[in-house]
């Protein structure tokens, strides 16, 4: 494929998904819902971690996590008490459940208490050609509180030679968020 053909090719694919046709069935809706840029990172986060499956189960939990937490992820995360956690009991999407989603809330805590939020974790280690290091990270940064290990399967390591689709989707949202 020469330059010309791939333009035309990316320009079809902008003109298919880059429109508000395609958000409406597709997890992006999700953080597109929100103005606050912690509420469209959090969301984003959350979304795509369970970014895997057919997209009206993702948008079905997806939409389900925000609703458990009030449709108020950033607020909900700073000031949630533990018996908050007590409603995402029977959550699951796949292999993540109610465990993890309540390990996420105490981890994304952490993060906006003591690290200054997700853009600021990943944005430390940022290079203009890569995500790896950012990526990595940032998962040393979401595990540092205690945690349950089956927990950690839900976070890529691209350092381990994972591709870390999930949390490169995460990245993107966060561009969108700014």
């Amino acid at each position: 494929m020469n330059q010309k053909e791939l333009k035309e090719f990316l320009d079809t694919k902008v003109l298919q998904y880059n429109n508000p046709k395609f958000i409406e069935s597709d997890p992006i809706q999700i953080p597109h819902r929100y103005s606050l840029k912690e509420d469209i990172e959090i969301s984003g986060f959350l979304t795509a971690t369970i970014a895997w499956g057919n997209r009206k189960s993702i948008i079905k939990n997806a939409n389900r996590m925000m609703e458990l937490m009030g449709n108020s992820p950033y607020d909900f995360v700073l000031n949630y008490k533990p018996h908050h956690l007590d409603s995402f009991g029977d959550f699951v999407h796949r292999t993540f459940n109610s465990k993890d989603l309540t390990y996420f809330i105490k981890a994304l805590n952490h993060i906006y208490t003591h690290h200054n939020g997700l853009e600021s974790v990943f944005s430390t280690h940022a290079t203009k050609n890569s995500t790896q290091e950012s990526i990595h990270h940032f998962k040393n940064i979401f595990f540092e509180i205690p945690h349950l290990e089956r927990t950690k399967k839900h976070i890529s390591g691209p350092l381990k030679n994972s591709a870390a689709k999930r949390i490169n989707i995460l990245t993107r949202i966060n561009k969108m968020a700014n």
